[in-house]
């Protein structure tokens, strides 16, 4: 009985060690340090794609503390919201407020759940400075926290984990996960760092969305995730800005190594459907009919076969070490012949979280 007490005793000291003390101190990926009081209860979603975050975090129902949400996945991804609201049939019942990158927002609508924190991706900054938002919520002493898997995807993503698990209270979750974040990530650089010749890339995220080619990333998003990896982003050196057009003549002058599309489930048809319960063979056929596009059998990786697709959610996204997994065995398959980025995500959903392990299509060909 005696050592039952004692086991009972450690166990509890043990947990309140875990425990977040508040008020807490915070800085987040924007370097604004502020107080949260106590623990958020009521929690708005700017990018519904966080509640991903929360999966790894809440993992028994990361929407039990969102109170309003731009719902993302319904508008990009279809698939994921399916298997979302399937697990969770409660979160279609959630406020969806449109929070979007220009800021609009009707606010009466999102005060009137008594929100309790507001988790922002850094990007959408700007555009919630200049329409007021944040100044409103300042005033109604609501903390708002900027996240960032977009911007600098590679170095924020897993201190973004960090923080919110500090916040919320669940930071045993957190460093699970960004255990394994890291283990991956060094892992890759180390064979990385030891390849001479790293290859020029072009990446058009969303193929297919656009009637013209070809849309594409700088530094950040996409681009991010292809200079995390060593390649030689075409984006980066010739966009002013984050996203834009590129002419398909300066594509074919530059002399890709690599051609990537991204794409997911969305209405539009053209684009690669991408996600949950996905038929790879869907996935081959509108692959091969963004191909036959007028030009692009110029560029040399499309003559040499070096094409490659891969879901395009994983550029803002807390599991895109899975997609800079993808994009190493893309970029050099020789150095990568045994890394399995699906059976890593697998790997993910069953040990980090409480999602089903469901059948997913994330690349073309199929990284097994």
């Amino acid at each position: 009985m005696k050592t039952r007490l004692l086991l009972a005793i450690g166990l509890l000291a043990s947990t309140a060690a875990c425990a977040t003390t508040y008020p807490l101190s915070v800085t987040d990926m924007d370097g604004h340090t502020q107080t949260i009081n106590h623990e958020p209860q009521h929690i708005i979603l700017q990018d519904g794609r966080d509640v991903l975050t929360l999966a790894l975090l809440d993992r028994d129902d990361p929407f039990k503390r969102v109170v309003a949400w731009n719902n993302l996945p319904k508008k990009q991804d279809t698939q994921t919201w399916d298997m979302l609201k399937g697990r969770w049939p409660e979160a279609t019942k959630i406020v969806d407020m449109g929070f979007n990158d220009q800021g609009q927002v009707n606010l009466e609508s999102v005060l009137a759940q008594k929100p309790d924190l507001m988790i922002a991706q850094l990007r959408a900054k700007p555009a919630l400075k200049q329409s007021g938002v944040l100044d409103t919520l300042n005033n109604l002493h609501i903390p708002v926290v900027f996240v960032d898997y977009e911007l600098h995807p590679a170095q924020n993503t897993a201190p973004s984990v960090t923080l919110l698990g500090k916040i919320l209270n669940r930071e045993k979750e957190a460093k699970a996960y960004t255990d394994f974040y890291q283990q991956h990530m060094q892992k890759m650089t180390q064979v990385i760092d030891n390849v001479k010749n790293k290859p020029t890339v072009f990446i058009e995220p969303i193929a297919g969305n656009s009637d013209n080619c070809c849309f594409t990333h700088g530094h950040n998003g996409w681009g991010g995730l292809v200079e995390a990896v060593g390649g030689k982003n075409i984006g980066s050196a010739l966009l002013p800005g984050n996203s834009g057009f590129v002419a398909l003549e300066k594509i074919i002058a530059m002399k890709p190594d690599v051609y990537i599309m991204t794409g997911s489930k969305r209405p539009n048809a053209n684009v690669l459907p991408f996600g949950y319960g996905v038929d790879p063979k869907d996935v081959g056929v509108t692959f091969q009919k963004l191909l036959s596009r007028t030009g692009l059998a110029q560029i040399e990786p499309v003559k040499q076969g070096r094409v490659y697709g891969v879901y395009h959610h994983f550029y803002n996204h807390p599991y895109n070490i899975i997609g800079m997994e993808i994009l190493a065995k893309d970029l050099y398959p020789q150095q990568f012949s045994d890394l399995r980025p699906i059976a890593d995500f697998h790997t993910l959903i069953k040990d980090f979280t409480k999602l089903p392990d469901d059948a997913i299509t994330l690349s073309y060909p199929q990284n097994q």
